[in-house]
């Protein structure tokens, strides 16, 4: 098959490069090389990526200027070992390590995103980040429960937005007006922001206004309606120099869709109406930084964070009166703190203890549409559940010469609360120590070999305990007696940094134990869906490797290649793991002056036809498996004085294709483009 020979061509081209890395040393370096960007994320320390003994990618701020991805969630479509499911246009949940959904936590500034109400599988809540606001992602793959807490069991993926920066002479205002268009009305963007900088104050603020019009598949599925929806939000971040050694932020990010279609649904589950309205995020936080003198203090952070989820869901099938309305309202306080410690110059440690407590209120009004009658019902979760989640951790890093040595431990425990009619006072607390240890081997400046081993878990949270209702295509009810989710991942893996080269593989292999699944509950059957209920019934692996190059041809063009593979199987029901991503990859070449670039790239999947039994009975997924794809898009970009123009053709053979596991195909031909103008 073509596609598998381009596939296995471009592995052979990354292992081929990797080696020529090791002797390539004669020529003048001229751009930012991969591997020398600054993580924070796997290790909750800045160090450089090559020193870093986990798999860490980054996405820059200058590399979403530069692509214009249309959503945080299609965002990260270009990150090597990231595959992104869309069940809805406005959806985008990121697989890491096979794993989605509340298997995988989001951080935003190091705020909890993931909540007690977080589904298991795909979810919609990473596109309520606004991409606009957006500084830097790092996706630490496979770690993260000792480093953050529950629901890291396939990574963390951190969303770091924007600071405002204190000036170092006279205060001044800079401004910027932004606009995009694509065609067929599928976007159009408009952003103004305010930046504000002095030497004790400083600020950034902006507002962004978005209307997304039906998305245009490729040559078979064109219009696919309905899929549009129109967006808003703002955001402001400030920061106070309160002393030489003390800085205060403060910051606000709202967020609000409406309408958003579940597609899907509408046309192949007979809905004549299926929409979130609205998706809501609404975080407000306080943080407070502090340099100190002793070795134990050398460095301290105190953050409180109020953050408001708000999920409303709006359905009507054809040929009925009644419309259910429902709304699902998340109020998360949080409470951290944390002390960055240098015992000596080999030994460092970061300390710290986090607090964080939900509030769920839940509501269902099912309305007779010819005569406005409204009747209230359960909601979708028990109205006034509570969920606490409460932690401590250690995480310590010694340095030897070449030798660097990493791990840590996390105490965490939970309390929820659950009044239920059909569960009646639900109490549990439960708890869970996790550790992870990891080992890097420096063998110059520009190779490193390293391993690591990280336990982690999931708490039972109340999406678990407490669903009553239609989820997907299902009807599911409340569950009572589970347990935490388990994993122990195991990682080996080179990375390697030249003038002109760099890039990494890893292999890794993910044991999972008491993974909550749906188990169906036979003959029974709830307006016209089959029956589901929760439990701790599957034992799984998963494994794979990813390896990625970036080579600097000559001084103005660079070419970077990856490619990732995952195999998931469950040992307790002798068959594939449900939702794997296919054999997936993508190859870009760049090239730039000063005020010129220029880009082209080709991402592609295999077909995924290794299908549980839970991915058959997925109408999402066609019979017999997701096809295989690739799409080629060229970006192209010109900078001259206040302005900055960039503009994309994408899917230039009108290409039909699905993400697997998708509720909507991929946008097919069309392009756009977009404009940014500076105010001084």
């Amino acid at each position: 098959m073509r596609i598998k020979n381009i596939l296995w061509n471009l592995l052979f081209f990354c292992f081929t490069v990797s080696v020529l890395a090791q002797t390539e040393n004669k020529i003048a370096d001229t751009v930012p090389r991969l591997l020398d960007e600054v993580v924070v994320t796997a290790q909750r320390r800045a160090s450089k990526n090559l020193l870093v003994p986990y798999s860490v990618n980054t996405i820059s701020k200058k590399y979403l200027e530069q692509m214009n991805p249309r959503t945080t969630p299609e965002a990260l479509m270009g990150v090597n070992g990231v595959f992104v499911q869309k069940t809805n246009h406005g959806g985008g949940s990121p697989f890491i390590r096979g794993l989605t959904g509340n298997q995988n936590l989001i951080l935003v500034d190091g705020i909890r995103l993931n909540n007690s109400t977080f589904r298991y599988g795909p979810n919609q809540y990473l596109n309520t980040i606004d991409l606009y606001t957006i500084n830097s992602i790092e996706v630490a793959k496979g770690t993260g429960s000792v480093q953050y807490g529950t629901d890291a069991i396939g990574g963390v993926l951190h969303v770091i937005t924007s600071d405002p920066q204190f000036a170092n002479g006279q205060s001044r205002f800079l401004g910027r007006i932004f606009g995009k268009y694509m065609t067929n009305d599928m976007e159009k963007t408009i952003r103004g922001e305010a930046d504000y900088t002095s030497k004790k104050f400083a600020l950034i603020a902006g507002i962004t206004k978005r209307n997304f019009g039906d998305l245009v598949g490729g040559d078979t599925t064109r219009t696919q309606t309905p899929s549009g929806y129109d967006e808003w939000s703002f955001d402001i971040k400030t920061k106070f120099l309160i002393n030489s050694n003390t800085q205060l932020t403060v910051a606000n990010q709202f967020l609000q869709q409406q309408h958003v279609p579940v597609y899907y649904k509408v046309v192949l589950e007979n809905f004549d109406v299926n929409e979130m309205n609205p998706q809501e995020r609404l975080l407000s936080y306080a943080r407070l930084n502090t340099e100190g003198k002793s070795a134990i203090f050398k460095e301290s952070e105190i953050t409180v964070s109020l953050q408001q989820n708000i999920e409303g869901r709006n359905s009507l099938k054809n040929g009925s009166t009644s419309l259910r309305k429902e709304n699902d309202r998340v109020r998360t306080l949080g409470v951290t703190a944390s002390i960055f410690s240098e015992f000596n110059k080999n030994w460092t440690a970061n300390s710290g203890i986090e607090l964080y407590q939900d509030k769920i209120n839940s509501t269902r009004n099912d309305v007779e549409t010819q005569t406005g009658v409204s009747s209230a019902k359960r909601g979708l979760y028990s109205d006034d559940s509570h969920y606490g989640n409460y932690s401590l951790y250690s995480l310590h890093h010694f340095h030897f010469g070449k030798l660097i040595i990493d791990g840590g431990l996390r105490f965490n425990t939970f309390n929820i609360h659950i009044s239920d009619a059909t569960l009646g006072e639900v109490k549990i607390k439960p708890s869970a120590l996790v550790g992870n240890a990891a080992i890097l081997y420096a063998i110059n400046g520009q190779h490193s070999l390293y391993t690591s081993l990280s336990s982690g878990y999931r708490a039972p949270n109340v999406d678990d305990i407490g669903t009553l209702g239609i989820v997907d295509f299902r009807y599911e009810v409340p569950a009572s007696g589970l347990n935490p989710e388990k994993s122990l991942h195991t990682e080996l893996g080179y990375k390697f940094q030249t003038k002109k080269l760099g890039g990494m593989i890893a292999a890794y292999y993910l044991n999972l134990d008491d993974l909550i699944t749906r188990v169906k509950v036979e003959g029974q059957f709830i307006d016209g869906y089959q029956v589901y209920q929760k439990e701790n019934t599957e034992s799984a692996y998963i494994k794979g490797f990813e390896t990625e190059v970036n080579w600097n041809v000559m001084k103005q063009w660079d070419i970077q290649a990856g490619v990732a593979y995952t195999y998931g199987q469950s040992l307790s029901k002798n068959e594939p793991l449900r939702r794997i991503p296919p054999f997936n990859g993508r190859m870009m070449a760049k090239w730039r002056n000063k005020k010129w670039q220029g880009s082209a790239e080709i991402q592609f999947a295999c077909k995924q036809n290794r299908l549980a039994q839970g991915d058959k009975d997925d109408n999402r997924i066609p019979e017999g498996g997701t096809p295989g794809w690739q799409v080629f898009n060229i970006y192209g970009g010109y900078t001259i004085s206040r302005f900055q123009f960039n503009g994309s053709l994408q899917n230039l053979l009108n290409e039909d294709y699905r993400t697997h596991g998708s509720g909507i195909n991929g946008v097919g031909r069309s392009a756009w483009l977009s404009v940014s103008m500076r105010i001084l």
